[in-house]
């Protein structure tokens, strides 16, 4: 979990959710900085999120888990619609966002300390890009096998990535040739956020093209059985192997 000094995330969650503006720094280890889409995307509305977004809800049922829930906007607006959703997140602000929006049921928790006591789910949710957060290629199938094993026979993974290579800036091209060289999978990143004084610690964020997510299920009992795509980032639908 994070602490407070490290909460860049949720603090600028906590800040814009009270009326500050409020935008996040990304660094790279290669030096790269951005700016993110900020804790505005985060708080975002229903009829404000992508079209792709949106459609997905459409595959979300029975007890859900939220993976990274952030401030909770996938969470809440499927518990509008009468689902028990349980959102977890290692941001303890971002979590009191949750809380203060009306999200029930939260807890404290990285997705790498998931286990089976949370109980028995028919939907996961990794939106926002969070199937990133499984970091690298042998923790995500380790963690798939996990959701294997706590969830119902026809439970789906509803999960956020895109085409990492889909890009022609040689800063990013560099970069995955450079992350190749270190025998890490091309759009692994390693990044951390700030936020005023707040500094998350680094950490890896895996992003993946359709090919590479369908290589890294393969074995685990999970397939894709449909994207949906709006440009480089789509959203797979994911199933159990029958």
């Amino acid at each position: 979990m994070l602490k407070k000094n490290e909460d860049a995330f949720g603090q600028g969650m906590y800040d814009y959710f009270k009326g500050e503006e409020a935008n996040e720094i990304i660094e790279r280890d290669d030096g790269y900085i951005d700016i993110t889409q900020g804790a505005k995307h985060y708080l975002s509305e229903y009829k404000d999120w992508s079209p792709h977004e949106r459609k997905a809800m459409k595959y979300a049922r029975g007890r859900v888990l939220d993976i990274g829930c952030g401030a909770g906007r996938h969470s809440i607006y499927l518990q509008e619609k009468g689902l028990v959703v349980l959102g977890i997140d290692n941001s303890p602000m971002a979590l009191k966002v949750c809380k203060e929006r009306g999200l029930k049921k939260t807890k404290l928790l990285p997705i790498t300390q998931i286990t089976s006591k949370l109980g028995r789910f028919d939907t996961i949710l990794m939106l926002g890009n969070n199937f990133g957060l499984v970091g690298n290629k042998k923790t995500a199938i380790w963690l798939l096998k996990k959701f294997y094993s706590m969830t119902s026979p026809d439970a789906r993974i509803i999960a956020a990535s895109m085409d990492v290579y889909a890009t022609d800036k040689p800063e990013h091209l560099w970069y995955h040739k450079y992350n190749r060289k270190r025998g890490r999978m091309g759009g692994q990143v390693r990044i951390r956020a700030r936020y005023k004084k707040y500094i998350t610690p680094w950490f890896d964020y895996l992003i993946v093209s359709k090919k590479e997510m369908e290589m890294i299920l393969k074995g685990t009992g999970w397939q894709v059985k449909r994207y949906l795509d709006h440009g480089p980032a789509y959203i797979a639908i994911i199933e159990k192997e029958r």
